[in-house]
């Protein structure tokens, strides 16, 4: 039985995709100018007028190194929203690649066990053909093993049973696929939590009364509420999209190995009933030799 390509095209797909968001992420984190360094090269000196000769005598201070964005983010990502985010992102991660290994076609309907199964059925190796399944761990043997322990009740019960575990099976997969969508919903709430900090930082360093504010200390409030919030938002995209990617790929690995196990065990049903005429044969032909009556059979 041929089994179509699997995942390999969207596993691709999504490894483009994030080499694409990490390459662009480390592109405004090391590669894009910054705003100070634009104005300083395209800025042209000042002119000294003749009756500003004291002044331009007066050293001219050095310029400041341009700060690092990266280093910045982490500062001002604060003690508290900084691991919070980094846990999350590392979780996100790993589902990620949990969710790449395991919902692949090669992996759900393995194409060395097909061929096996279906060759033992063929051969009428029933006994051989249920421990094969049993011992396979995949989505498909999984899926015939419960299958198969109904068979003997008739098809439609097997295939019955074969659908409530393929459903069965794919509710447990969509468990570790919605914490893909409770992340991309977590991650702008915690992004709005840290501006709202932020501004609260900053206006209460403009609310002191009789007290000029620090500009310092004002820009590093702005600057925590806008970090954290890139960073939330940055969080939140790719796992919307790999949410979205995931959950149409286990719908149609459902839907896939749904139609190969009915296959299989439509096959499995009809090769059990050749070999039980079969055998039935000799006895009746003895029982006609001998004038017996010959039991009808279903």
């Amino acid at each position: 039985m041929e089994i179509g390509p699997g995942g390999r095209h969207e596993g691709r797909m999504l490894l483009g995709t994030l080499g694409l968001l990490v390459l662009l992420a480390l592109w405004c984190v090391f590669l894009a100018p910054g705003p100070a360094r634009a104005q300083d090269e395209g800025a042209a000196p000042p002119a000294v007028e003749q009756g500003d000769a004291s002044k331009a005598e007066a050293p001219i201070p050095a310029a400041q190194p341009r700060q690092n964005l990266f280093k910045h983010i982490v500062v001002s990502a604060g003690i508290f929203f900084g691991p919070l985010l980094l846990v999350v992102s590392i979780g996100l991660v790993a589902l990620i690649v949990l969710l790449s290994m395991d919902l692949r076609m090669p992996v759900a309907i393995p194409p060395a066990f097909v061929e096996e199964f279906t060759d033992t059925v063929n051969k009428r190796r029933f006994r051989k053909a249920f421990d094969l399944a049993r011992t396979d761990n995949s989505f498909l043997g999984r899926v015939l093993t419960a299958g198969m322990s109904r068979l003997q009740y008739g098809i439609e019960d097997a295939r019955e049973t074969a659908f409530h575990t393929v459903e069965s099976i794919k509710a447990s997969k969509e468990q570790l696929i919605t914490y893909l969508a409770t992340i991309g919903a977590l991650g702008p709430m915690l992004g709005l939590v840290g501006t709202v900090y932020g501004m609260i930082l900053s206006f209460m360093e403009l609310s002191q009364p009789g007290k000029t504010p620090n500009p310092q200390k004002l820009a590093d409030g702005i600057s925590h509420a806008l970090v954290v919030t890139l960073l939330g938002v940055a969080l939140a995209v790719p796992a919307i999209f790999c949410h979205a990617l995931f959950r149409n790929r286990l719908i149609r690995i459902s839907m896939d190995t749904a139609n190969v196990a009915d296959d299989l065990l439509t096959q499995m049903y009809h090769n059990s009933k050749r070999a039980s005429t079969a055998d039935a044969r000799p006895a009746d032909k003895e029982a006609r030799r001998q004038g017996e009556p010959i039991e009808s059979k279903p």
